[in-house]
């Protein structure tokens, strides 16, 4: 794993964000204002020094699961929710561009208009030279969520940690929006998050980050400032670790 860098507790960082995120007030596609919000808290945590690569899903164009269980393949249905993070990856691209961040789209479906190749030495390099990488179209392969995606890249591109942005404050004993009694976990065992059967991440990506070690911090990443405050150090969310 990277070595964090002084004042800097994290110097690599994979992000994984919902596609339901961006959805804000909407029914259905992205809102503008909560896409700005990510471009700007994005380049804040770029300008610290922070490496950032990052992984969105495509919940608020297609969920392929749902699809599938309503009487289309589920093959068929999971590459089109890939297709659908593509277009979130590319409005991700654009909101950052047009902040002057450099970034570079990469597919694991092969896109060349569009999008570079997976090849996970060329996203180190560009993460060395200060871009953000965005890999889009899941792994490229059905049957596998962005969640384990983002563990997959997280891994390959020898992240410090994965930090699961989402519209809660991090993992609570129930969901807190519908328990109002529940409460919120500083940090876990990842272990034990799934003997409670919390749904953190799936269990492929729960997995890779188990054999690897890799932390993983689920955090409100609708709240103004949270990622900035969380790669600087702040305790913010729940810590889900693999310490003995």
């Amino acid at each position: 794993m990277s070595t964090a860098g002084e004042g800097i507790p994290y110097k690599r960082v994979l992000l994984k964000l919902s596609g339901e995120a961006l959805l804000g007030s909407k029914p259905y596609g992205i809102d503008d204002e909560v896409l700005r919000s990510y471009a700007e808290e994005i380049a804040a945590v770029l300008a610290q020094g922070v490496q950032l690569a990052i992984v969105i899903g495509g919940g608020n164009i297609f969920r392929g699961v749902n699809n599938a269980s309503s009487g289309m393949t589920r093959a068929h249905a999971d590459y089109m929710g890939m297709l659908a993070t593509m277009i979130n990856a590319m409005a991700l691209q654009d909101a950052l561009e047009q902040r002057g961040v450099h970034t570079r789209l990469q597919s694991s479906i092969k896109m060349e208009e569009i999008a570079e190749p997976f090849i996970r030495r060329r996203a180190i390099r560009h993460l060395e030279k200060g871009r953000v990488v965005i890999f889009g179209a899941g792994t490229g392969n059905p049957y596998f969520t962005t969640d384990t995606a983002a563990a997959l890249r997280a891994l390959e591109i020898e992240a410090d940690v994965l930090l699961k942005g989402t519209r809660v404050d991090g993992v609570f004993t129930a969901d807190p929006e519908k328990d109002a009694s529940a409460r919120l976990f500083e940090e876990i065992h990842g272990v034990e998050a799934i003997r409670r059967d919390l749904r953190v991440m799936d269990m492929t990506a729960f997995t890779l980050c188990r054999e690897s070690s890799l932390p993983i911090v689920v955090f409100n990443m609708n709240g103004e400032g949270n990622l900035r405050r969380l790669v600087s150090g702040e305790r913010l969310g729940t810590l889900v670790h693999w310490n003995e």
